[in-house]
């Protein structure tokens, strides 16, 4: 019988991604194997996914889709999208079990790789005697924080956001409690339950992947693998294997930004991107057009339209921006000789990796920090939603290649900030700017080695595919 590993991504196109490139990964090692992977209904708009998957499924074979069949969702009194998508999940175990079931008369099934959102289904994984693994999307700092959750909630009877502390988790520096991850800011919300219930839960698999390397946070891995998260119980093995990032995403484009920024001087571009599902107020992203054009740099900036009453995220299909009424009257033409503004969507990946681009202000969300160190470009941290807070503290105290954006109580980001954050990260004078330089071009060094023969994270993958054959 072929041998066959089934990956349980959330069906969020950042999340899909990642996981794509852990089977890529495991397949280049192991091309003997198959990879099934389930594609659950998306509760909210996380960004199409179709054409990623068509484009997958034409140039590796032994990576077979599986979709799942859409399930109701009964209605929710949490204001985070993170409850949705754990509903979800748990509603589809019937479907994750008959899908198990069907790939198993054809293949002997390994192991059951799943997302963090996808908790639910490690019991669905036991029933069957199937190991299941836990694929962890973000850093091994966050990673810490979930599985040190369980800790602090037997500490106190407060919710994070209203703690008014540092919490003090292994390996982590001292952080504000209230840059938690948004979604468990408030312990009576839904959504605290549900990222309570996987710290217990990934505590029980077969073990823990992260898209980390060792040399880029050596300090919160070691935390962990010491067992110091888990306070109550066994830590399972942790396996370091990235960074996995998505390939180059150009587009076939007469007009494309990639054309704009061949005629711009080497390292000369700030770009400002900031995810799938982050928006701006009016107010906030006139604000930032005004440090941008105080500043005098060059500039690449994705606009996309402000978060409507009903929303504060995209999860909805955004209509295409109308520049003219979002920006201040006259801005694009006097900054027309350094500045491009584009609607919604940018090639990330293309971008970065663009000689022109020199630093890059991000929402922080991981796999963004991890395309930028790949790219070797350093970052203004600017976190918006989900745990890119807590990021953010890792990128600028821990592993250092951030500069901090600083907002106001409200979350209000002055122009006076933007022109003074975008002038540290790129003017060769800066001191701040050429230390985080020089640490991220050592980083984006440490990445090519990691994934390289004999590197921790091959030598991470090997030991995760040694432990599934046992």
């Amino acid at each position: 019988m072929e041998e066959a590993i089934v990956v349980y991504p959330t069906p969020a196109i950042g999340h899909l991604i990642s996981m794509v490139e852990l089977a890529k990964l495991i397949l280049t090692h192991h091309p003997s194997l198959t990879v099934h992977i389930l594609i659950a209904p998306q509760p909210y708009n996380a960004g199409s996914t179709a054409p990623y998957i068509a484009a997958v499924s034409a140039t590796t074979p032994s990576i077979t889709f599986h979709n799942l069949p859409n399930v109701d969702l009964p209605p929710t009194a949490s204001p985070n999208h993170e409850t949705l998508t754990f509903e979800l999940l748990r509603l589809n175990n019937p479907n994750l079990h008959q899908s198990l079931l069907s790939i198993s008369k054809g293949y002997a099934i390994h192991a059951l790789i799943m997302d963090f959102f996808c908790s639910h289904a490690l019991s669905v994984a036991a029933n069957l005697n199937i190991p299941g693994y836990y694929f962890f999307t973000s850093g091994a700092g966050c990673l810490a924080y979930f599985l040190y959750l369980r800790t602090m909630d037997r500490s106190t009877t407060k919710s994070f956001k209203d703690l008014d502390t540092h919490l003090d988790i292994p390996g982590v520096p001292p952080m504000p409690s209230s840059d938690s991850p948004k979604p468990v800011l408030d312990r009576d919300d839904e959504a605290y339950k549900c990222f309570l219930e996987c710290s217990f839960s990934m505590a029980k698999s077969a073990g823990l992947i992260v898209n980390t390397f060792e040399s880029l946070e050596p300090r919160v891995i070691k935390a962990i693998s010491d067992g110091l998260c888990v306070v109550d119980g066994p830590t399972p093995p942790i396996f370091c294997v990235g960074p996995l990032t998505a390939s180059s995403n150009k587009r076939d484009d007469p007009a494309s930004c990639l054309r704009w920024l061949d005629l711009q001087p080497s390292r000369s571009v700030v770009f400002l991107c900031f995810g799938s599902l982050g928006l701006f107020s009016l107010d906030q992203l006139k604000e930032i057009a005004i440090g941008l054009e105080r500043s005098g740099l060059r500039f690449l900036w994705v606009v996309r339209n402000p978060p409507t009453q009903d929303h504060s995220l995209a999860v909805k299909a955004q209509p295409e921006p109308d520049l003219d009424l979002l920006l201040p009257g006259g801005f694009l033409e006097r900054t027309k000789e350094r500045g491009l503004v584009v609607k919604s969507w940018a090639p990330q990946v293309a971008v970065l990796n663009h000689e022109s681009v020199g630093g890059f202000v991000t929402h922080c969300g991981w796999n963004s920090v991890l395309e930028a160190v790949c790219a070797g470009v350093p970052l203004v941290a600017w976190p918006l939603y989900a745990e890119q807070r807590l990021n953010r503290v890792m990128l600028v105290e821990e592993i250092g290649i951030a500069l901090p954006m600083k907002e106001s109580e409200s979350g209000f980001v002055s122009a006076a900030e933007v022109e003074k954050r975008v002038r540290e990260l790129m003017e060769p004078e800066s001191e701040e700017g050429r230390s985080i330089r020089e640490r991220i071009l050592s980083m984006k060094n440490e990445a090519m080695a990691a994934l390289g023969e004999g590197g921790s994270s091959c030598m991470a993958l090997a030991k995760l595919r040694q432990s599934w054959m046992q």
